[in-house]
C-alpha cells in the first residue's frame, strides 16, 4: 500500500477542522468511512472518556466491549497522548 503523502493527510485534516456542526460531521463520516469504522472510533471515543472518569479496564470493557488490545492502545493515548487528553476533559 502506498505511503499517504502529506498534503493528503493536510486535506483531511483541514475538510475535517472545517466542518460546523454535528449534523454535518455525520454526513462526512458516512461518506469518508464504513459503518465499522465509525463505530471503532466511537467505542474508542467512549472508552477514552470512561478511563478519564476513572473507570478500571474490565468497567470498560464491560461497558463499550472494545477488545484488551485496542482498549490498551486508548489508554496509552489517554495518559501520554495530545487528543482525547485536549478534547474530552
Amino acid at each position: 500500500m502506498p505511503k499517504t503523502d502529506e498534503s493528503m493527510l493536510s486535506e483531511l485534516f483541514e475538510l475535517i477542522a472545517s466542518i460546523e456542526n454535528a449534523e454535518d460531521c455525520r454526513l462526512l463520516f458516512d461518506d469518508l468511512c464504513t459503518v465499522n469504522e465509525i463505530e471503532q472510533m466511537a467505542q474508542r471515543v467512549r472508552a477514552a472518556k470512561l478511563l478519564i472518569d476513572g473507570k478500571t479496564y474490565n468497567q470498560v470493557i464491560e461497558e463499550t466491549d472494545i477488545s484488551s488490545a485496542t482498549l490498551s492502545r486508548v489508554s496509552r493515548c489517554v495518559r501520554h497522548g495530545k487528543g482525547y487528553s485536549r478534547f474530552l476533559q
